[in-house]
C-alpha cells in the first residue's frame, strides 16, 4: 500500500471538492425558496395566521423545515413576509396529510385562503447568499 504525503491528500481532497461545487448548478447549492408577500383584508390577521399555522404544523410533521415569517413594523404597506422551501415536488404528500387532520386541501384550500387576503405574490427565489456569491455565480465559466 502506497502512503501519499499529506500534502498530496490536501491537494487531491481541495481538487475534489473544487470539481463537485463547478459540476452542481447554481440552483443545487441554493435550493429554490418561495418569498410571499401578503397583504391581509382588514380584521383577518388572526384568521389567516392560525389558517397558515395549521398547514405549517403539517408540512412540519413531514419534514419541511419551517417558514421563515416576518410582520410589518413600518414603511410599505405588506402585513406580512414569508420565505418558504419549495413544496412543489410534495403537493400531494401535503394534501393527503392536510385532509387527513380535516383541513381544506388543493384548490378548495387556496379559495379559503384567499378569504383573508386583499393582495398577495409568489415569487420563486435562490438563496441565502451574499452578494459577493452572486457576484462569483454570474462571473463562473
Amino acid at each position: 500500500m502506497t502512503v501519499l504525503p499529506r500534502a498530496l491528500h490536501v491537494v487531491l481532497a481541495a481538487s475534489a471538492l473544487l470539481a463537485l461545487s463547478a459540476a452542481a448548478p447554481a440552483q443545487d447549492r441554493h435550493p429554490p425558496s418561495i418569498v410571499s408577500i401578503y397583504r391581509i383584508a382588514p380584521g383577518h390577521q388572526a384568521d389567516f395566521l392560525k389558517w397558515m399555522a395549521a398547514r405549517e404544523a403539517i408540512a412540519r410533521q413531514l419534514g419541511v423545515p419551517d417558514t421563515q415569517w416576518y410582520r410589518h413594523l413600518d414603511g410599505d404597506s405588506w402585513d406580512y413576509v414569508a420565505i418558504a422551501p419549495d413544496t412543489r415536488t410534495m403537493d400531494d404528500k401535503l394534501d393527503a396529510a392536510a385532509k387527513q387532520k380535516g383541513l381544506t386541501s388543493g384548490v378548495k384550500a387556496s379559495l379559503e385562503l384567499r378569504q383573508w387576503m386583499a393582495v398577495h405574490t409568489d415569487t420563486y427565489a435562490a438563496g441565502p447568499m451574499t452578494a459577493e456569491q452572486m457576484a462569483q455565480e454570474a462571473s463562473a465559466p
